[in-house]
């Protein structure tokens, strides 16, 4: 039972192959980080709302021992099984979102309406889709050239159901990133330059027109390249998380010493939480933890380079794409380098179906890292 929950009763570990096992050490790693950062930035919130600072963080930890019983689940599951029930779990989900349109099914927070209320959990099922989606792509783009004509245009069609609903929402981020992820992943793949060219050009022009027709999401866009010209309006939440990172200096205020987590930073456990974490621990800190997602990036790229299976190759990619590319992103929103939007940060954020996505997909990444390295030894034998 605690085997599946706290990593250091696992002794199996020791007999996997070396990337498997530093993948997994930077994901606990990753998340240690994550849930100390979320501890100090909620902590303020959660006292004022509900007359205990620990409210956010203990609830985050039930959704983690979910989340790590599923990753250890899945470093020990054949990567085939995940293939296998992937496209009906796709649906499934599909068939969630769809729900959070129909009014009175969906819950709304801040004009989006991306939630099931669950008694009283809320469940975002557009994050839930995520490794699904690494999945079913790279199942169908890495077997593009044996996949039918119909197969395909059933795919496709899928896979354009799920950015259309999710833009719906309206939820111009996830989508972005949905996007940009199974693009990605059929680039990889070998699929023709034109076509992908074409899918582009059609994604961007879906996005200009998303953002011209919703008034916020033209000024969110806009916003970011000037934050200070409307400091108390639109620039608002883009001006304090400046001011949050730039208090940091070089070393950090110290943790539990963030000022702007107190009531001036918005959203400061969720979309925000990178700004805090620079106040806290400064440039030094930041520096440490853009080192650690290049070294996960690093390791899961080497995972993939090595897999003779072009659909391992390519579920390592997405999950890699979806851990690494979201936290920069996050981290580019939160230093103004890009518009502001609602992307969570992997395994940082405070949010139940977030941190069990990003979980899944570290498993799967580790599980591709594990089948990789005992197909080597078993060729090895053979040879």
């Amino acid at each position: 039972m605690f085997k599946n929950i706290i990593p250091c009763f696992d002794s199996e570990v020791k007999e996997w192959g070396f990337e498997a096992r530093i993948l997994r050490w930077l994901t606990l790693l990753w998340l240690t980080v994550g849930l100390i950062t979320l501890f100090s930035a909620s902590y303020p919130v959660a006292e004022a709302e509900y007359g205990n600072g620990f409210h956010y963080f203990f609830r985050q930890l039930i959704w983690v021992a979910i989340g790590l019983t599923l990753f250890n689940k899945i470093v020990r599951a054949p990567l085939n099984d995940f293939l296998v029930i992937s496209p009906f779990m796709f649906f499934i989900i599909l068939g969630l979102i769809i729900l959070t349109l129909i009014p009175g099914m969906g819950t709304t927070i801040n004009g989006a309406t991306r939630w099931l209320s669950v008694g009283p959990v809320l469940v975002q099922p557009s994050e839930l889709l995520k490794p699904f989606l690494v999945i079913q792509s790279a199942k169908i783009f890495g077997q593009w050239n044996k996949v039918k004509f119909d197969k395909r245009l059933l795919w496709l069609i899928a896979f354009a159901t799920v950015l259309a609903v999710i833009l719906k929402q309206p939820n111009l981020s996830t989508t972005a990133l949905c996007g940009i992820s199974l693009w990605s992943i059929a680039l990889a793949s070998g699929i023709r330059l034109r076509y992908l060219s074409s899918m582009a050009v059609l994604g961007i022009l879906t996005a200009a027109i998303s953002i011209s027709i919703h008034e916020y999401q033209f000024r969110r866009v806009t916003s970011f390249i000037n934050p200070w010209k409307d400091p108390q309006g639109d620039g608002y939440q883009l001006v304090q998380s400046l001011i949050a990172i730039g208090s940091g200096g070089l070393s950090g205020a110290g943790f539990g010493l963030s000022q702007q987590k107190l009531f001036y930073l918005p959203i400061q456990y969720t979309d925000f939480i990178f700004s805090v974490y620079a106040e806290e621990f400064g440039f030094f800190g930041s520096i440490f933890l853009l080192c650690l997602l290049i070294t996960y990036a690093t390791f899961a790229l080497m995972v993939a380079w090595k897999c003779k299976d072009r659909v391992s190759r390519l579920v390592a990619m997405g999950g890699m794409i979806f851990l690494v590319g979201q936290s920069i992103l996050n981290i580019g929103v939160a230093t103004g380098a890009l518009p502001t939007t609602g992307l969570p940060f992997p395994l940082f954020s405070y949010g139940g179906s977030s941190v069990i996505a990003s979980l899944v997909l570290a498993g799967l990444l580790v599980r591709v890292a594990r089948e990789s390295n005992e197909a080597e030894i078993v060729q090895f034998i053979k040879v």
